[in-house]
């Protein structure tokens, strides 16, 4: 079953004005009516003493003294029933693509609203589509899948595609905003974290990402320039510890052994240092790979005006007599 778009609802007006036992057993005890018979007498044996006016009765003092949520009363019903509607589309898509939209969501490829208006346009309408569609993509469930950066899938569950840098980055901070709203906990280093992790998963390079997500929101940058400050300070470390084991000569044991660190942390350092300049080395040639074919593809277009030019030019030259 799918997940439905988080909302608040009131209480049902049933519920919010129902009086406690407490309050009944406060109140005076209605008089009998009168029957007519004579007043017993108060004298004599077996006599059975009368509760004084205004008191509890047992069962009324039993019903005050138990809990609020054992206490039968009106309230607990509408909190009971009130579960959540999920869209009858939705409902339909679950049993056709399980895997899609079942116990566990995926990220769904681009266009894939298209795919199933036709496949299924005799059974869903457009407009029912797009909105169950919509409440899917918005629920938290599936902003979670989508941050936890899986890739994109087809109808039949097989990945087609990575989900881009941004969306990733726009679902993190979604799901965090709504984890937030109900933590009285500071999730920002948790959120910091996510980010961080992400930078690094995009394979595009700090700033390269930095450009891509950055938006309008004075929060959303803010928590942004707070993971790319976090991770400019770990590579400063990890280049000035590849600085001084270069300097020093020695082994990777040895350097460890002298600095009291644990080997394999050195090499781990050491290796994440070689692999992060590789990348950069990698990225750096495929952006001039880029602007020399944006160089060429320039060129080519200015091509033919140039041959229109000297067309033009040999048709106007005088022949030769």
């Amino acid at each position: 079953m799918t997940d439905a778009p988080e909302t608040t609802t009131s209480a049902p007006a049933e519920a919010v004005a129902v009086p406690s036992p407490a309050a009944d057993a406060a109140a005076p005890a209605a008089q009998p009516e009168s029957t007519g018979r004579p007043p017993r007498s108060r004298g004599g044996r077996g006599r059975r003493a009368r509760p004084t006016e205004g008191a509890a009765a047992p069962e009324q003092e039993q019903q005050a003294a138990q809990p609020a949520a054992k206490q039968p009363n009106a309230q607990r019903k509408p909190q009971q029933q009130a579960a959540r509607k999920v869209h009858p589309v939705l409902e339909r898509l679950f049993e056709l693509y399980p895997k899609l939209f079942g116990a566990r969501f995926l990220p769904l490829k681009l266009g894939i609203y298209q795919e199933l208006l036709a496949a299924h346009g005799d059974e869903f309408k457009a407009e029912d589509l797009k909105l169950a569609m919509g409440l899917h993509a918005r629920s938290t469930r599936y902003l979670e899948c989508v941050a936890a950066g899986h890739p994109r899938h087809d109808l039949q569950g097989n990945p087609v595609e990575p989900v881009a840098p941004e969306h990733i980055h726009h679902a993190i901070l979604e799901a965090f905003r709504r984890r937030q709203a109900r933590s009285k906990e500071d999730l920002g280093p948790q959120l910091r974290e996510r980010i961080m992790a992400a930078i690094e998963a995009s394979g595009v390079g700090r700033e390269a990402y930095a450009e891509r997500v950055r938006a309008r929101d004075d929060a959303s940058n803010a928590a942004l320039d707070d993971a790319l400050a976090e991770l400019g300070r770990q590579a400063a470390k990890r280049e000035a510890l590849v600085r001084a084991f270069e300097a020093s000569g020695k082994t990777e044991a040895e350097f460890a052994d002298m600095y009291g660190m644990d080997p394999k942390d050195v090499s781990r350092t050491l290796n994440r240092v070689r692999r992060d300049k590789a990348e950069d080395e990698k990225r750096a040639a495929a952006a001039a790979v880029a602007a020399a074919a944006t160089e060429v593809e320039a060129a080519k277009a200015a091509e033919p005006e140039t041959a229109v030019a000297d067309d033009t030019a040999s048709t106007t030259e005088t022949p030769a007599a």
